[in-house]
């Protein structure tokens, strides 16, 4: 016979998920028994659940698969919550099996009881309680398949009396459904498009992760049309390599280049993109949307031409209905002005840029010390790195950093809460990437604040032998939210971090700890760790009143941190 735990580890197993993230215990337990016994699945035991749910959130967006994490009854589950809202943001597919009181203390009010299926209604797309064994092929089926098709969690509740059960004689093993056509709208609305883009003097293109599969036919498109190439920071992993027309990421992460492209053009483009950020959209464009979902069209700007399907099909019929533009004045001047913002950031991350005349000033004003500057050890990272290296990167900062200095070139694949906005989530989706294949380098952009409120979670990697490369921006601070403070003309506040030594916590962890705080120190540093063959952690002391200014500042805005640095001045005084 064959209990309802043993059919879903088997059935899991069968559709080739290889690691299953959580903590046991109580209603988990026949579960990661079955595990045990199953040599295809390896069970990673975390110390808190919201890693495993970051790390098999990350597993799932670079694989396209199904990333499964459990957590027990009650509190367990609960835990997973932030990680699975980072998934269902992400649009990535994963099951969460949860635990359940027994079914005999269900809706009594039970010791840790919670009702699981109101509790992950929000970030499900389904939830469901087996409560009999003849259930659990159907209910397995249709979570995964959910989580699959809908590309979003699908959460499976276990009672605690219900795994070690024995399902039906003869049942089958559930199976899943992977295959997702792919659609296109009609050839009537493609060719409305390449008549609005034909005669447009300028076009401007924002690419988003749903061109990924169209790589050749956007840069294609981008030629004939002579259009400058805004990228979101997703889909900088597909379009950062060999792009002549990319001028770099928009909003508080991006640069003037891009924001010259929206304004200048005529038409703006969005491919495969729900970029959010409506306030850094340009106003008084003829906007063409392509989406697969129709949903997302028109919900950040107003969209006059529409286009509902895949990238790829659609851009394969639009690109020959395109006329070559005559004048690449519009291409030229964006990428001209890129080319010109990049070298100047460039100057920053070299290690004598505080010596030279310009940097004398600038040092005197924010960095006296002459602390490291984050966007040296980025540029030092991006050197060093392997060309297939996976990136992952903390909410805040560092993601700055990365978008600045760090080219997707190669094989290199990049993974961050960038829908969410989670801090603490470079860590464990750099443990997930990890545990797909520990031979590949991963390399995690890790805040301080981050860092430590995961920090039992360094463990982890130790114990299942996960060599991830864990550098920390260490400014003991917070550091966006200071930068959003003092921008509205706020005096920074609650976001000084009071950091013991983070290699120091690493080595006690069984990591390699390596601690730098001297700019002459850092290439070394960097190189060492990234070629060190097991986990690392890189605590790279930065200096805290690093100025990142985006691609357009407001009067308001520059106003507001002027005024922030003298309240800031008078108080310290």
């Amino acid at each position: 016979m064959t209990t309802v735990a043993n059919m879903l580890v088997t059935s899991l197993a069968d559709a080739g998920v290889t690691s299953i993230w959580g903590v046991v215990g109580d209603a988990l337990n026949p579960v990661t028994d079955a595990i045990r016994t199953e040599d295809r699945i390896e069970w990673i035991g975390v110390r808190h659940e919201e890693a495993a749910a970051f790390a098999v959130s990350a597993q799932a967006q670079l694989t396209g698969t199904l990333g499964v994490c459990a957590g027990t009854v009650g509190p367990g589950s609960i835990h997973l919550l932030n990680g699975l809202y980072d998934a269902k943001k992400s649009r990535a597919p994963v099951l969460a099996i949860c635990g359940q009181v027994p079914r005999e203390e269900l809706g009594s009010d039970f010791f840790q009881e919670v009702d699981n299926d109101q509790v992950f209604a929000d970030v499900a797309v389904f939830t469901r309680t087996i409560s009999d064994p003849a259930q659990a092929p159907l209910l397995i089926e249709q979570a995964v398949n959910a989580a699959l098709q809908q590309e979003g969690v699908a959460v499976l509740t276990l009672p605690g009396d219900v795994g070690d059960l024995d399902v039906p004689k003869g049942t089958a093993t559930p199976s899943f459904v992977t295959a997702q056509p792919s659609t296109m709208p009609s050839a009537e609305d493609v060719a409305s498009v390449a008549s609005v883009l034909n005669a447009a003097d300028k076009v401007t293109l924002l690419v988003g992760l749903g061109a990924r599969d169209a790589h050749d036919d956007v840069l294609a498109i981008a030629d004939t049309l002579a259009a400058p190439m805004v990228v979101t920071l997703k889909a900088k992993e597909d379009f950062d390599d060999d792009n002549p027309f990319e001028v770099g990421q928009s909003g508080l992460i991006g640069n003037p280049a891009a924001q010259t492209a929206f304004e200048d053009c005529d038409v703006l483009f969005l491919v495969g993109t729900d970029f959010p950020y409506r306030e850094w959209y340009p106003e008084g464009k003829t906007v063409i949307q392509l989406d697969r979902r129709g949903e997302n069209i028109g919900r950040r700007t107003h969209v006059e031409h529409a286009l509902v399907g895949d990238c790829a099909p659609t851009l394969a019929a639009l690109r020959p209905q395109l006329t070559a533009k005559t004048s690449r004045d519009h291409l030229d001047s964006a990428r001209h002005k890129y080319d010109a913002w990049r070298d100047r950031q460039s100057h920053l991350a070299e290690p004598q840029y505080d010596h030279e005349s310009l940097g004398r000033i600038r040092k005197a004003l924010d960095n006296p010390e002459h602390a490291i500057r984050p966007e040296a050890v980025g540029a030092a990272l991006d050197r060093h790195a392997a060309a297939d290296a996976i990136f992952t990167t903390d909410t805040g900062m560092s993601t700055v950093w990365l978008a600045r200095f760090v080219r997707m070139t190669g094989d290199r694949r990049l993974v961050g809460s960038f829908n969410l906005g989670s801090m603490a989530n470079a860590m464990p989706q750099a443990l997930g990437a990890s545990a797909l294949d520990r031979h590949r380098q991963i390399i995690a952009f890790c805040g301080d604040g981050g860092l430590t409120m995961l920090t039992g979670d360094l463990i982890t990697a130790v114990t299942y032998d996960l060599p991830v490369k864990l550098v920390v921006f260490d400014n003991s601070r917070l550091g966006m939210v200071k930068l959003e403070q003092e921008q509205g003309g706020l005096p920074e506040f609650g976001t000084v971090l009071h950091n013991p030594d983070l290699a120091a916590v690493a080595r006690a962890c069984g990591l390699h700890g390596v601690r730098v705080e001297s700019p002459d120190e850092l290439d070394g540093a960097v190189a060492e760790a990234l070629a060190h063959p097991g986990p690392v952690l890189l605590d790279v002391v930065t200096n805290p009143d690093e100025i990142s200014i985006p691609g357009r500042t407001s009067v308001g805005q520059a106003w507001g941190f002027a005024i922030a640095k003298i309240k800031e001045t008078l108080e310290s005084r």
